[in-house]
């Protein structure tokens, strides 16, 4: 009994575990979209600063010209710090899947580890109350009293012999 009583506790440890993990790789992911969706923002307005670089050669406003270079540039510049933090951040997440796929399988291992103990548990119980049982009614038979009654099991009923 006292061994799966631990491993229940052993299991709830590892649950909990396995949840901070999972958080943990959440909020990884939700950092690397974030970055991912700043990237894309920049890359749409480096092709504005495009756009409007065209449309100055089209209209000869010089001012448009320069604020479209400028726009582009910036994006650029942005775009080519973004690039190494989101692999890093792709590497981080990466990293903190495997902890949390790894914590997932340790718990379940434990579940198993534990329905086996507790099964033997139950098996070992039953050969118990069946040995009491035999020996009950072995100690019966060989006194010659049949008007003795049969020994409760732990529900409190009393145990039927079955010949």
């Amino acid at each position: 009994m006292a061994i799966p009583r631990n491993m229940r506790r052993l299991l709830q440890v590892l649950k909990l575990e396995e949840e901070q993990r999972k958080a943990e790789m959440e909020t990884a992911l939700g950092d690397l979209r974030r970055l991912e969706r700043a990237l894309t923002a920049t890359q749409e307005r480096e092709r504005e600063g495009r756009r409007l670089v065209q449309a100055s050669a089209a209209t000869g406003e010089i001012v448009d010209r320069l604020a479209g270079l400028d726009e582009s540039r910036a994006a650029l510049r942005v775009g080519a710090l973004l690039k190494p933090r989101i692999a890093q951040s792709r590497d981080e997440a990466t990293t903190r899947r495997r902890n949390f796929l790894s914590k997932r399988v340790e718990r379940r291992q434990a579940e198993s580890v534990l329905q086996s103990a507790e099964t033997a548990e139950a098996i070992e119980a039953g050969r118990r109350r069946q040995r009491e049982q035999d020996e009950w009614f072995l100690s019966k038979a060989q006194r010659g009293n049949p008007s003795q009654s049969a020994p409760q099991d732990a529900s409190g009923s009393r145990a039927k012999h079955k010949t």
